[in-house]
């Protein structure tokens, strides 16, 4: 099992790709609304007694995808050891997928279905630090379709000359949408092998490295793919399709690492053009975030039938070789157009996602606000710094503040799109408040270090760059995670001196901020809640500009109101 990083922090209040995608509306829309989780969200997104005891370390997937019927089958074997005593565990695998057995040393176990859940009951009790022997989980059935990335299962689809392409994707649906296994981003295995069988015309490809093929009497092969690492279960992916393989190799900063992409075969020559940037974007990043956390399974890119998803160590790529998010650049400055949104987006979430991941859906602001904040900073790499904040500032037009960006504790599913554009937006304004790019790489850096192949709260994620930056950020986070109000800098210059303060903020809020002064120039003020004031050339407040780096709103007020 992946380390869990213990937290007491729960807070109602923050979030792979924008509005643009899936929204909450296509949540509600699919029965799933956060705001009231039904029994089976709560089922399989809290660690339950039946899931506490226990801890993966080992999952063995064997899938074969069955385009004719849009059907899978096959089995998971599961590693597990005892962390405190227990007989019945619980497996997740949604409906209309059936599981068919669970066998262990031979002998079938008897189960019981609980919604998308299955409770399984051992021969007898497990004591703390036990290991049993593993359980094999055979199942079958036509997983769910929805609107992917996220609320999708299975995207059966077909190339340009009509053979098939498949692939999977269930960031918030859930793993257990189409294989079985313990559905919660909280246990992770220590490694994983994932072996896909397709028909012989096709080329399964998965995470991790491929150990090799086997073809099979009964027309089909058998691609085994091997993930060294922990790996959360979203970030498991299964594709098929024709299609062609190039690679290349980056000297990182762990050594030389393998670059794999597998695009279909008639667009092997124009993947090769666009998908380059994929080097630049890893030396970007390495240098702002740390060694790419995947160098003993790779780096991939995977041409899928969807836009995008950051399935780990194989990014599913589907913005069909187009600048920006599908030829549009989001942040509306044209700096968007500079690069592919999927292959510098995803990508980064092999960091934060990936590497860091998040216990709770309610803290998946973790992984898009540090994803689209690493837009800015591919921006600023290929640019300057201006250019850098000048794209995540463009971004805030798309943040609607409709609903906090942290979010319930234990409930599946859960979403907010702002925690792109505003999480991104939090981080730059935090960069702001450090006030020291080093120290502020350092602090990424230093994420990436600490919390290495981990699972974390965001808390965990909070805490770590107050400590480190020596701020006091608590209110900040409060504030931004967890209201949908921008803290509005109310002033006023009467008499040759100005009066400000924070309004429409949470109690305490105290959060500096930058300003232009006409005659004193870029200046620090310490604002609260209540009123401060100080003497100023300026004759009017319409001379004074607070610095766009914020994300804070400013307009005139009346000292006393």
């Amino acid at each position: 099992m992946r380390h869990r990083i213990s937290s007491h922090w729960v807070r109602w209040g923050t979030l792979c790709l924008p509005t643009l995608l899936v929204s909450r509306t296509d949540v509600v829309a699919q029965g799933r609304d956060a705001a009231v989780p039904t029994h089976a969200d709560s089922v399989r997104g809290a660690d339950n007694p039946n899931r506490s005891w226990w801890d993966v370390t080992y999952y063995d997937l064997n899938v074969r995808l069955n385009p004719r019927d849009s059907s899978f089958s096959g089995w998971n074997r599961i590693a597990y050891r005892a962390v405190q005593a227990g007989k019945t565990l619980q497996l997740d695998l949604q409906a209309p997928m059936e599981l068919d057995s669970v066998v262990q040393g031979g002998k079938r176990l008897e189960i019981s279905r609980d919604s998308d859940a299955y409770l399984v009951t051992l021969p007898a009790s497990l004591r703390p630090g036990a290991s049993a022997p593993a359980l094999t989980a055979y199942y079958h059935g036509q997983p769910g379709r929805g609107r992917p990335p996220r609320s999708s299962g299975v995207v059966w689809s077909q190339d340009s000359l009509g053979a098939p392409w498949v692939a999977t994707t269930d960031q918030l649906v859930g793993a257990s949408v189409w294989w079985p296994l313990k559905d919660f981003a909280g246990d992770e295995p220590d490694s994983q092998r994932i072996a896909v069988t397709v028909a012989d015309s096709l080329v399964g490809v998965s995470n991790g490295r491929l150990r090799g093929s086997v073809r099979n009497p009964d027309g089909s092969t058998t691609y085994e793919w091997f993930v060294s690492n922990p790996i959360n279960s979203y970030g498991v992916a299964v594709n098929a399709g024709r299609y062609a393989h190039f690679a290349d190799t980056l000297q990182g900063e762990s050594g030389p690492l393998t670059l794999d992409f597998w695009s279909l075969a008639p667009h092997v020559d124009t993947a090769r053009v666009i998908w380059a940037q994929a080097k630049t974007m890893l030396s970007c990043f390495e240098h702002w975030l740390g060694p790419y956390p995947w160098y003993a399974d790779g780096y991939k890119l995977i041409e899928a039938p969807y836009l995008g998803m950051e399935h780990q160590s194989g990014i599913a790529y589907g913005n069909k070789f187009l600048p920006g998010y599908l030829g549009r650049d989001l942040s509306g400055t044209g700096l968007g157009l500079d690069w592919d949104y999927i292959v510098i987006h995803e990508s980064a979430h092999e960091w934060f996602g990936n590497s860091i991941t998040t216990r709770e859906p309610g803290d998946l602001w973790v992984h898009e606000a540090f994803a689209t904040y690493a837009e800015g900073l591919y921006t600023e790499c290929r640019r300057d710094k201006a250019a850098g904040a000048k794209y995540l500032i463009g971004l805030r037009h798309g943040i609607r503040n409709t609903g906090p960006i942290a979010g319930p504790r234990g409930v599946a599913g859960w979403y907010n799109s702002d925690m792109y554009f505003k999480g991104a937006n939090v981080l730059h304004t935090i960069r702001q408040l450090v006030n020291d790019d080093e120290k502020w790489r350092g602090i990424l850096r230093g994420l990436s270090r600490t919390f290495r192949h981990r699972t974390v709260t965001g808390a965990d994620i909070q805490d770590y760059i107050a400590r480190e930056s020596g701020l006091d950020l608590g209110r900040v986070f409060e504030q931004y995670l967890t209201t949908t109000t921008v803290p509005a800098l109310e002033y006023q210059v009467k008499d040759g001196t100005l009066s400000y303060r924070w309004a429409d903020v949470v109690a305490g809020f105290a959060m500096p901020v930058r300003v232009d002064i006409p005659g004193l120039g870029q200046q620090w003020l310490r604002p609260t809640e209540a009123w401060q004031r100080m003497k100023v050339p300026s004759p009017t407040g319409a001379d004074v500009e607070v610095d766009e780096n914020f994300y804070v709103t400013a307009r005139s007020g009346e000292p006393g109101s």
